[in-house]
């Protein structure tokens, strides 16, 4: 999806709240229908029976017949596409939506397709029941049948035209730029990206005065009283902090994959289970976890660094060209020679081999025996498929 900046009025941002708010009740309706299925009742009413309890219900309620058919139906739509993805096993099942979490609806059909450019900077989009709202034209608007118009915690709306954007063509087709070679991504957290060409890319985030007031302002909200005014002007200051903080990670994503992608044909990464990964440690009461606080700091800097992001703007940007390669002892095996032992990797940034010398970044090392598409079978075993090694990955730097 392309987004953009929307930028309303007060008396426009109070009508996108109220469908918010109307999207967030039919989806909690229905919901709450789909839930109440048990085996041996018979099945509960589907998108077309909803949208005929809808009509009713808008007939029978005046403030919600005040809102936007469009966009109570696509409520209702949305949640059924929600449950085909989780009957379909590629998604977790519905879950209620809150307000100040989910403000968010979409619109489909001739209305989303009322688009007008102002100037160089502005263009403006109609909006059911809001009128003519404006926002940055940032770059050039796709040809898109529906949009999603959402806030997030800081209190920024945006809009997001539903486009798939084409893929960026390979450089070994002749269309791009660069030498069309195969590289390998190795995702850390002392170093975001390392490639096998031996670059080291870090993901920026908050700077040191940024992080100092957002300690400040965590600890002014712990003493604030829950509801209070005061409570929500420290909650809202925090949530800009973490969106300037998620806008910085984004745009660097966007930045780096668009470069890869146009610089080499085939791209490996490693096949990494992060939500596995960044999983509490706490446990439960009858067995509590270990080193809880070290585990949530590790899982904070995974996250930080976008390493599931970055791999999916991969696979998006530049679809069949990117291979998952087994991780296991990748950071331990030499790109040389192919001997692994623990003892190769000295510290965190040093790789030293024991066998034949060959020394390196630890991070672009595993790079390298990721771009060979190297996987180790046991920890002083050997590769499991003897594979030739590109020119560039034997050289040490």
């Amino acid at each position: 999806m392309s987004r953009y900046r929307l930028v309303p009025t007060p008396a426009q941002e109070t009508a996108l709240r109220g469908h918010c708010g109307h999207a967030r009740y039919v989806w909690n309706l229905g919901l709450e229908q789909r839930l109440m299925w048990r085996p041996g009742r018979p099945p509960t009413p589907g998108y077309l029976a909803q949208c005929t309890q809808l009509t009713e219900a808008r007939a029978a309620e005046p403030w919600l017949a005040a809102g936007s058919q469009t966009v109570q139906q696509q409520a209702l739509r949305d949640l059924d596409q929600a449950w085909r993805n989780f009957w379909g096993g590629i998604h977790s099942r519905p879950s209620w939506r809150k307000e100040g979490q989910h403000e968010g609806f979409r619109i489909v059909g001739p209305q989303a397709q009322r688009i007008e450019r102002l100037n160089r900077r502005w263009g403006r989009v109609w909006v059911p029941k809001a009128g003519w709202i404006k926002f940055r034209w940032s770059r050039q608007v796709p040809g898109a049948k529906s949009y999603r118009i959402n806030r997030d915690s800081a209190g920024r709306w945006h809009i997001a035209f539903a486009a798939i954007p084409d893929p960026i063509p390979a450089p070994g087709t002749g269309t791009g730029t660069g030498t069309g070679e195969m590289v390998g991504i190795d995702r850390g957290v002392a170093v975001s990206a390392a490639l096998s060409t031996g670059e080291l890319l870090a993901c920026p985030g908050l700077r040191g005065t940024e992080k100092t007031r957002l300690k400040r302002l965590q600890q002014q909200l712990a003493r604030c009283r829950r509801g209070s005014n005061r409570r929500t002007r420290v909650k809202t200051a925090i949530a800009r902090l973490r969106a300037r903080e998620t806008d910085r990670r984004k745009d660097w994503v966007e930045k780096i994959s668009t470069d890869i992608a146009r610089r080499f044909d085939l791209i490996r990464v490693e096949a990494l289970k992060i939500r596995n990964m960044t999983r509490s440690a706490r446990g439960t009461v009858e067995k509590p976890g270990r080193n809880v606080r070290q585990k949530a700091g590790l899982n904070r800097g995974i996250l930080a660094n976008g390493w599931g992001l970055l791999v999916t703007r991969l696979e998006q940007k530049a679809p069949g060209r990117v291979e998952r390669v087994n991780p296991a002892y990748t950071s331990q095996t030499c790109a040389a020679c192919g001997h692994c032992a623990s003892e190769n990797r000295e510290n965190q940034a040093a790789f030293r081999c024991l066998a034949c010398g060959h020394t390196a970044h630890a991070d672009v090392n595993a790079a390298r025996n990721i771009a060979a598409g190297r996987a180790v079978t046991a920890r002083r075993g050997t590769r499991s498929v003897p594979l030739k090694r590109e020119p560039h990955l034997a050289t040490s730097t």
